[in-house]
């Protein structure tokens, strides 16, 4: 928290200065003086708002932290915020609104413009995770039957209220998307004035339904490398424009739970240190009990071989190093596996292709990893050829860890499951089993043969 000027605004607070805070709200930019209020309480926060012009007093606003940002709509008198929310861009109030509390989103609504208000529950109304709840509403629309000139002047008189004004969509009475020109060619065709935004226009255009899941809609942002995308309903009318800065947020968020997944967390709605403890405890209650009832079937598994234990004791001692071992090759696997089906490098249908090449590749690391183990286990076995168990059990490890870890993901996926619940907690439990029985089987097998 920057506390420099902190002292300053109380005082200019206190002595109502409203000259003064106007022009500390316009002396920097708007980010730099959202930085410098985060010490004020929301009642402090909105008194020096009140003196920016409704512009700036959005702008600061919006890089407040989301925390104080609701503060300060739970806090401010609703007839003092409606003037705010019906300013704001359209997907950004409708996030902020599903975060307080409804009872004061009723007061405010009520005083909001029409025309907002109806806006702000049409936006609300579509599912979290759709493009719908992902969109704004502010698109830069025009006819195909404007020419260059008329169209450059209808932008430059309109162009403040709109997201973003590099794409220009052309639609018809009925709002049907019909095509696209971008700035850059407006500008480009600027000595041909007469030329109709038809002749101009791109039919072909990439769109998305505004029922699409969000996931869609980054992948085709990503794949075309689109400022922005339209979304569109059943009948192909333009309800809106996703921007690329949603689209990062988006990748944000599915990397943050993926993150949390991987770790076999449940993800979090806020930030850690705002999320109760006893929240923080459900989230990771489910997770660990899961893993705790895989770590007994370990301890059943070892238990069903306490005969080989105690008839060579000294195999207990590799024992860590075995499943550790195996828990670790198949957790790589896994890692591999989630990224390329996130970035669509592969499919479910590639997994006689995926087994092979982990064989391949399991086989090669556990060849390598038992020669080193091979040379271990000779100081520290009863005998060089007692220790070939330990090569040969590395060997068979990571090859069968490195295969359960590629195809659990796949399969996962195959179900409809993120593909990312597939922890690495989770794959290291399954590999312990694993590296257990063939451990104690090989070690039954070789050493009772008196090799």
């Amino acid at each position: 928290m920057n506390t420099l000027y902190l002292p300053e605004l109380r005082e200019m607070l206190a002595a109502n200065d409203l000259a003064e805070l106007q022009e500390f709200c316009t002396a920097l930019h708007p980010a730099r003086t959202a930085e410098f209020m985060e010490g004020l309480t929301p009642t402090e926060a909105w008194g020096v708002l009140r003196a920016a012009d409704g512009h700036t007093r959005v702008e600061i606003f919006t890089y407040l932290p989301e925390e104080m940002q609701i503060e300060i709509l739970e806090a401010v008198e609703p007839a003092e915020l409606s003037h705010l929310i019906a300013d704001m861009a359209p997907d950004d109030r409708v996030d902020l609104i599903k975060k307080v509390d409804p009872t004061v989103v009723e007061k405010v609504l009520k005083l909001v413009p029409t025309k907002e208000r109806r806006d702000i529950l049409r936006l609300r109304a579509y599912p979290e995770g759709t493009a719908g709840a992902l969109m704004t509403t502010e698109v830069a629309c025009l006819t195909e039957n404007l020419t260059v000139r008329q169209a450059l002047e209808e932008i430059s008189r309109e162009g403040h209220e709109f997201e973003t004004v590099y794409y220009i969509y052309i639609v018809d009475e009925e709002m049907h998307l019909r095509g696209l020109v971008s700035a850059r060619q407006l500008v480009t065709h600027l000595n041909k004035p007469q030329m109709l935004l038809s002749d101009l226009m791109s039919r072909d255009l990439v769109t998305v339904i505004a029922s699409d899941e969000q996931e869609t809609v980054a992948e085709k942002v990503a794949d075309y490398n689109f400022l922005a995308i339209p979304v569109v309903d059943g009948e192909q009318r333009l309800v809106g424009i996703i921007t690329h800065d949603d689209v990062i947020d988006v990748f944000q968020e599915e990397a943050t739970k993926d993150a949390y997944q991987a770790g076999a967390v449940e993800p979090l709605k806020e930030s850690y240190l705002a999320t109760p403890w006893l929240q923080l405890t459900r989230y990771r209650v489910g997770w660990l009990s899961l893993l705790f009832g895989g770590a007994l079937l370990t301890a059943l598994a070892m238990r069903s071989y306490n005969e080989n234990v105690q008839k060579f004791a000294w195999i207990a001692w590799f024992l860590p190093l075995v499943i550790s071992t195996g828990g670790n090759s198949g957790s790589q696997s896994a890692t591999l596996m989630i990224r390329a089906l996130t970035t669509k490098e592969i499919t479910p249908g590639d997994w006689r292709r995926v087994i092979f090449r982990e064989l391949v590749i399991g086989f090669l690391l556990g060849s390598c990893l038992s020669l080193i183990g091979y040379l271990v286990g000779c100081f520290m076995a009863p005998s060089i050829t007692d220790a070939l168990v330990l090569p040969l059990t590395i060997v068979l490890v990571v090859t069968c860890s490195t295969i359960v870890g590629s195809l659990l993901p796949l399969m996962f996926e195959r179900l409809g499951f993120d593909p990312a619940l597939m922890s690495t907690p989770f794959i290291a439990g399954i590999s312990d089993i694993v590296g257990i029985v063939l451990y104690m089987n090989v070690a039954g097998w070789l050493l009772d043969k008196g090799i």
